[in-house]
């Protein structure tokens, strides 16, 4: 309860373990932490198979993150409804952070390839794009074009995003960043319904999570 309340509502470490202590529940922030660590990875995991189909029409952009006072680059990309692809925290933002990040999708995506990928300007995409169709990994009519105005969706995702990660002050570690951004997330992809057999509504969301971790209801 405590890992998706916290990566469902951007709640800080301390107002979740007061929220708790209403309930009865005796809990640190410390604690909540680290479960946060521990099992919000595991509950990305388990929901890849629930994943379900995408549109063929991507949308990738990259928007920021701080980690360690620094600013580190989240990839994301979603389909032209705005459901969730995949995304990939870096350190940087070049030719083999874009050629991990479209690798990473398009095996997560692998029964729904993409034909069209809408990116900003930056200049690695278009010879990533490329070296992925010379090595088959992408099809040959996969279209590759730049539009401000088709990647609004995304954009509008990211302060989506952002307004869930603004509780964090930033991360301490990237490995602290992965853990809990693979939260936030699968908990928004569960609440907006873009999960196979799940249906929107808060019951619907207490017993697909339940069900993901064999919990009785």
């Amino acid at each position: 309860m405590c890992v998706c309340w916290y990566c469902k509502y951007g709640i800080s470490y301390r107002d979740l373990a007061e929220t708790m202590q209403e309930r009865g529940v005796e809990v640190e922030p410390s604690t909540i932490m680290r479960w946060v660590h521990r099992y919000a990875p595991e509950l990305e995991k388990r929901v890849r198979c629930y994943q379900g189909y995408r549109s063929p029409a991507w949308r990738v952009d990259e928007t920021y993150i701080k980690v360690g006072g620094r600013w580190k680059y989240l990839f994301r990309a979603v389909d032209k409804h705005g459901r969730l692809i995949d995304f990939m925290l870096t350190d940087r933002r070049n030719m083999g952070a874009a050629h991990c990040f479209l690798s990473k999708a398009l095996t997560t995506m692998r029964n729904w390839p993409p034909s069209t990928i809408t990116t900003d300007k930056l200049r690695s995409y278009p010879e990533v794009i490329e070296q992925l169709k010379r090595k088959e990994r992408l099809l040959a009519y996969t279209r590759h074009q730049t539009s401000k105005h088709l990647n609004n969706i995304i954009e509008a995702d990211h302060g989506a995003l952002k307004r869930v990660t603004c509780p964090t002050r930033g991360f301490q570690t990237i490995r602290i960043a992965r853990a809990t951004l693979k939260g936030f997330e699968v908990m928004r992809m569960i609440r907006r319904g873009h999960c196979l057999t799940c249906k929107p509504g808060v019951n619907n969301e207490i017993r697909f999570v339940n069900k993901l971790f064999k919990i009785a209801a």
